[in-house]
C-alpha cells in the first residue's frame, strides 16, 4: 500500500468544454480519496491562439455559431456543466493564455487551493456567465471579487515568475505529447488518461497504483 499521496497531474486548458465538464469528476476524485491522491493542477495551449483555432478547425461547420452548438451540445447531457448560449456565439476569448498566467501567479503567491478554486471560478465566469475571461481587466477584477492580493499577483507577472511556471506546464505537456484536454497523468507518465474519460476509468485506474504502487505499467 503506498504511503504518500498519488500525484495525478491534471492538465486542461481553461477555455476547454471538456475540462468543464469533467470538473465533477474531479470533486468526486477529491472526496473519494482525499489525502490518498494530490492533484496538481497544470496547463496546456490549445486555446492560446483561439480565434485561429476556431477560424481554420471550423471553417466548414459554422465557424463561431458551429463551434458555440458544438460546446453546448456537448454539455448538455451532463447537467453539473451549464454552457450560457452565448459561449463562443458572442462571447468570444481571444486566448487562454491570460487566464494561465493569472492562475500561475496565484499559484505562486497563494496557497495552492485558492488557485484551484479561482479556476473553478474562471470556468464558471466563462461557460455559465459568457464573460471574456481572456480580459486582462475582467481578470484583475475577478482576483479582486474573490479577495486575492492583487499586487501580489501583478509582481509574479512583472517579475516573471508567472510566465517561467506557465511555460515549464506548456513544455511538459508537450514532451510527454499531451494530446489535449482533459488528460490525466499518472505514474510519473507513464499512464495517460486523455479526453471525455468516465469516473469509474479513473476510480479503477487510481486505486490501482494506491494498493499497487510497485506494479510496473508495462512488461515490455
Amino acid at each position: 500500500m503506498r504511503e504518500e499521496p498519488l500525484i495525478v497531474e491534471y492538465y486542461t486548458d481553461i477555455l476547454c468544454v471538456w475540462a468543464w465538464i469533467s470538473q465533477r469528476r474531479i470533486d468526486e476524485l477529491t472526496f473519494h480519496f482525499g489525502d490518498k491522491i494530490e492533484i496538481r493542477y497544470r496547463y496546456l495551449d490549445l486555446f492560446g491562439d483561439a480565434i485561429t483555432r476556431i477560424q481554420s478547425q471550423w471553417e466548414e461547420k459554422g465557424l463561431f455559431d458551429g463551434f458555440s452548438d458544438h460546446v453546448i451540445n456537448s454539455a448538455a447531457p451532463y447537467e453539473t456543466a451549464e454552457v450560457n448560449k452565448d459561449v463562443w456565439r458572442k462571447t468570444r476569448p481571444i486566448t487562454s493564455s491570460n487566464a494561465h498566467l493569472v492562475l500561475k501567479a496565484i499559484e505562486q503567491t497563494n496557497d495552492k487551493e485558492i488557485a484551484i478554486d479561482f479556476a473553478l471560478q474562471l470556468r464558471k465566469t466563462f461557460f455559465v456567465e459568457a464573460i471574456d475571461i481572456s480580459d486582462l481587466t475582467i481578470l484583475r477584477k475577478l482576483v479582486k471579487q474573490h479577495k486575492i492580493d492583487v499586487e501580489l499577483i501583478n509582481q509574479a507577472i512583472n517579475n516573471g515568475t508567472a510566465i517561467s511556471a506557465l511555460m515549464h506546464d506548456y513544455q511538459e505537456a508537450k514532451e510527454m505529447a499531451i494530446k489535449g484536454s482533459p488528460s490525466f497523468v499518472l505514474n510519473e507518465g507513464r499512464q495517460i488518461l486523455f479526453g471525455n474519460v468516465g469516473y469509474r476509468v479513473l476510480l479503477a485506474n487510481i486505486e490501482e497504483l494506491i494498493k499497487n504502487p510497485e506494479v510496473e505499467a508495462s512488461w515490455c
